[in-house]
């Protein structure tokens, strides 16, 4: 009997012990890594574009699309990406089966997914692709889009 006492009073310390919350180093990253999407509604990333006088870069995605999830996997998450993309836009993923994605896709005509466009702060589109790209072709793409054209040389015949 007294043996049995002493094992339940082991387990109840011991139980006790290891469920008392353990205070744990900060693993919190200073900066984080990866794009960084807006948390708002679409009229509501153009207000922020135009205040912070951004262009907007528009993910139109659905949940059940294979390249979008690897897209946010691989591409979204990449450190470069995320540095290159928080710098120079606001950033905004939208479901494209919600009743605001829906709406986006018909005004933008988009018809599959991902689509990613690039939308200065009064909503015009400046650049849009669509399906997987990864972080080397994505910043080709956003890179594309920020280059000053260049001007094309004169074909017309100089005057004397």
């Amino acid at each position: 009997m007294k043996t049995v006492l002493i094992l339940i009073f082991t387990v109840l310390v011991l139980g006790t012990l290891y469920s008392i919350p353990k205070p744990y180093p900060s693993i919190a990253k200073s900066e984080p890594e990866g794009i960084q999407f807006y948390r708002g509604t679409w009229e509501n990333a153009l207000i922020q574009a135009q205040k912070e006088n951004k262009e907007i870069f528009l993910d139109v995605y659905a949940t059940w699309c294979g390249p979008c999830k690897k897209l946010k996997r691989k591409t979204f998450a990449d450190k470069k990406v995320g540095a290159y993309f928080n710098n120079r836009f606001i950033n905004i993923a939208i479901n494209g089966e919600t009743e605001e994605g829906k709406y986006l896709a018909d005004h933008y005509g988009l018809f599959g997914y991902p689509s990613l466009l690039v939308v200065s702060p009064e909503g015009k589109v400046t650049a849009q692709t669509s399906g997987y790209h990864s972080p080397k072709e994505l910043l080709l793409f956003a890179n594309s889009v920020h280059q000053p054209q260049t001007k094309q040389p004169s074909t017309a015949p100089v005057s004397q």
